[in-house]
């Protein structure tokens, strides 16, 4: 064990907090929480992301650019959108006035979201803005208004999303923040799940949206009614709330591998070979010497004496 390991053991031993898990471990957990929950017959009702953007459309957009407006939310809201981005929300229900969610951590926790209806004089306000400008219900929906009637629809404090002083929050969490990241992650569950389900809003403020309807009809007969047009820019949206809104911007994408250059080979020229002018001339051969005999060892034989 090096000693980077034993320190980190350590460190996960006596520390009140585990070690914080990577996006791929946090998606692996959740999957497993929810087909095991599902297995047990328990309908859940996920925040799965399409894409890396939390919201695309005007009412999701207009919900996150609210919550991001308030310095109250500023810390958490980073590890919020990060458990949200990694489908941690395996459980978001919306009912009058309240959120309950399931948000996957270390371990399964519950968090609910008490939000306070909208109050009548406000609502009235936001009725008599509205008054002859609203003649469809799923333009409404859609946020395809003119600007005038969706900024009176959205405006901070005078709209229909809550401020801080209207929102309680619970966690089953041991983080004593007012605001964990369990709760950031379904405040922002909230916004992804208004893409889809706009009408979801006016249940959770205790409002009717059929009455803006109402207000149009009975609004005077000289009065116009304006035609749809598109929904607020993000710019837009940015000056409504007095704050700039969080781009989503995918992960970066791994850099291709720069292709190394080939250099051109330099051609080898060869100079060619000069032959000598005019006639050859006659070499002789050396003469070889023959190389020296070699001695004979040891002692010469005596000679016979021939002679008679």
């Amino acid at each position: 064990m090096s000693r980077y390991d034993r320190y980190r053991h350590r460190y996960e031993r006596y520390s009140m907090f585990p070690q914080s898990k990577s996006k791929g471990e946090r998606i692996a957990d959740a999957e497993k929480k929810r087909k095991a929950l599902e297995k047990k017959g328990v309908k859940l009702a996920p925040v799965v992301l399409d894409g890396f953007a939390i919201a695309k459309t005007f009412w999701g957009k207009a919900w996150c650019a609210n919550i991001e407006s308030y310095h109250d939310y500023a810390n958490r809201l980073p590890r919020g959108r990060a458990y949200v981005r990694s489908n941690s929300v395996i459980d978001l229900q919306i009912e009058s006035g309240a959120v309950r969610a399931q948000v996957m951590g270390t371990s399964l926790y519950r968090v609910t979201v008490t939000i306070k209806p909208v109050a009548k004089k406000k609502w009235a306000a936001i009725r008599a803005a509205c008054a002859g400008k609203i003649d469809s219900l799923m333009a409404l929906l859609r946020g395809t208004l003119s600007g005038d009637v969706m900024s009176a629809m959205t405006r901070r404090g005078e709209g229909l999303f809550p401020e801080p002083s209207e929102i309680a929050f619970t966690c089953s969490c041991p983080d004593g923040a007012c605001l964990c990241k369990h709760v950031a992650a379904a405040m922002y569950g909230i916004g992804s799940r208004l893409d889809t389900q706009p009408e979801l809003l006016f249940l959770l403020r205790g409002v009717d949206s059929a009455d803006l309807i109402d207000a149009a009809a009975a609004a005077p007969a000289g009065e116009a009614v304006l035609a749809e047009g598109e929904a607020l820019a993000d710019s837009e949206l940015a000056d409504v709330f007095g704050v700039e809104l969080a781009v989503a911007e995918p992960p970066p994408k791994p850099k291709a591998a720069r292709r190394r250059s080939q250099k051109p080979v330099p051609e080898v020229v060869v100079p060619p070979v000069r032959r000598p002018r005019g006639r050859p001339r006659k070499t002789t051969a050396a003469p070889v010497s023959e190389p020296p005999k070699a001695k004979p060892r040891g002692r010469p034989k005596a000679r016979k004496n021939t002679k008679t």
